[in-house]
């Protein structure tokens, strides 16, 4: 069976594809958008379990996308998971600030986002009452 859904927003196609097949290898089920919007409407048609967002994308960027879901009560209890080349201790407040569950720094170890998304994963089956 299936694991969780989990969208992928990135502007760069070979990343995603890279993510996409790393997380299908782990039995995930994935949706990847390349924009803000994209990822707002793929939101409202499937409720992924779980998002990773680049913070550089066209139009909308990642913080402004991390506010309009945290803001949103059908979307809030979404984890949100950033991946940003942006290292500086600010960045990744300004990320947790707009309402990121977790801030992870490109190039990232394949392992360590996986960790975490599973981690993520938990705490929401744990608030949930372990369903």
């Amino acid at each position: 069976m299936a694991k969780e859904l989990v969208l992928l927003v990135d502007n760069d196609l070979d990343i995603l594809e890279v993510l996409e097949r790393r997380l299908i290898s782990k039995e995930f089920r994935v949706v990847t958008a390349l924009s803000g919007e994209e990822a707002l409407k793929l939101v409202k048609d499937h409720k992924p379990d779980l998002a990773i967002l680049d913070l550089k994308l066209p139009g909308m960027n990642g913080y402004e996308l991390c506010r309009r879901l945290k803001k949103d009560r059908r979307y809030r209890d979404i984890p949100l998971v950033m991946l940003t080349v942006k290292d500086q201790t600010e960045d990744k407040l300004q990320g947790i600030e707009a309402g990121a569950d977790a801030c992870l720094t490109k190039p990232y170890a394949p392992d360590r986002l996986l960790r975490e998304i599973e981690r993520q994963l938990l705490l929401v089956r744990m608030r949930r009452g372990g369903r």
